[in-house]
């Protein structure tokens, strides 16, 4: 006779199972590693670059970690690789990871190792009124609709730089 469990679960204990075992097939034995990318490797480490892989070379001790990255940030984080390592050491407890590889495209196809690796965009100040005010007065000649706000906007970020 099964038992059943009664009364609410977590989410987080439902799938547990499952995350663990597609985890699994990438050799991450530490789901931790992906869940909590960004504490492990920091923030900053975090956002050029990505685990795909733990794979185990077949004459040496210890695993070999891919990351994936982009090429501008490869250099950079090819500096940091021993702290690095050292970090995902501490996930897993003991000397886990003897290497880490860094991978410029996906090991097993373009669709899978896509990950957003772009900087935060940048937040541009609307422009005062009385630069838009004279913007518009600049093209007001324009009888073209679609011309006429392009000048605008260019005026106004003309006359906003010039002002600085």
């Amino acid at each position: 006779m099964a038992k059943f469990r009664k009364g609410p679960r977590r989410v987080s204990a439902l799938v547990d199972r499952d995350i663990k075992r597609l985890s699994e097939k990438r050799g991450f034995a530490e789901s931790r590693l992906l869940t909590h990318w960004s504490e492990i490797a920091g923030a900053e480490t975090a956002a050029l670059c990505q685990p795909v892989k733990v794979g185990f070379p077949r004459n040496g001790f210890g695993a070999v970690l891919t990351l994936l990255t982009t090429g501008a940030h490869a250099p950079m984080l090819q500096m940091q690789l021993p702290k690095l390592r050292e970090r995902v050491n501490a996930c897993y407890g003991y000397n886990a990871i003897s290497r880490i590889t860094l991978t410029q495209t996906a090991p097993t196809g373009f669709a899978e190792g896509q990950a957003a690796f772009t900087a935060q965009p940048t937040k541009r100040a609307a422009p005062k009124p009385e630069v838009v005010a004279e913007a518009r007065q600049t093209a007001a000649g324009v009888s073209d609709d679609g011309l006429r706000s392009s000048l605008e906007r260019l005026a106004a970020n003309i006359i906003s730089k010039q002002r600085i």
